[in-house]
């Protein structure tokens, strides 16, 4: 039996890394959490934020209803963490897509939202949603370049002074 949308324990994903691992997204184990936590703290856009380690540990190590996350490895490596809100305004959310350094440029983060585009049109989902700072230029122009749209700017919703756009793709 198949598992419903986006709520299987694990998926290969079509993407391999520098050394030609396979990457896979499977659910995050605690001992995952607790390591990605101060990574993801020390990189952008969590660490302009100021996000502690203890609370990004403790998001990706929750285990809620609607809201499944991901760890993402390369092999046996752990190379960084999606985390998604399902059935958020006809599609699932975005709500954390972090990959560690030696990851970046890889083509993961791409094929992150080819599985997440494939999983929601397989439920006749109508968009995918996402939403990153606004000094995030790297991640905004990423977005955008697989058919995201900006939609809004939702100012200081993460820090006085700083704005967070919410992108959209139509599927």
């Amino acid at each position: 039996m198949t598992a419903p949308a986006f709520l299987a324990e694990c998926y290969v994903l079509d993407a391999r890394g520098r050394a030609g691992e396979q990457l896979i997204l499977a659910r995050l184990e605690p001992r995952e959490a607790e390591a990605l936590g101060p990574a993801l703290a020390g990189i952008d856009p969590w660490a302009t934020h100021a996000y502690a380690a203890q609370a990004l540990s403790a998001y990706l190590g929750k285990d809620e209803p609607g809201a499944p996350r991901f760890a993402l490895r390369a092999g046996d490596s752990l190379a960084g963490a999606v985390g998604l809100r399902l059935d958020w305004l006809k599609g699932p959310y975005l709500q954390l897509l972090g990959l560690l350094p030696g990851y970046q440029g890889c083509g993961f983060g791409a094929a992150v939202l080819t599985w997440m585009q494939r999983e929601a049109c397989a439920v006749s989902q109508r968009n995918l949603w996402v939403a990153a700072s606004d000094f995030n230029s790297g991640a905004l122009r990423f977005y955008e370049r697989h058919g995201f749209v900006r939609v809004a700017a939702l100012e200081g919703l993460v820090a006085e002074g700083r704005s967070e756009i919410l992108l959209r793709k139509r599927l």
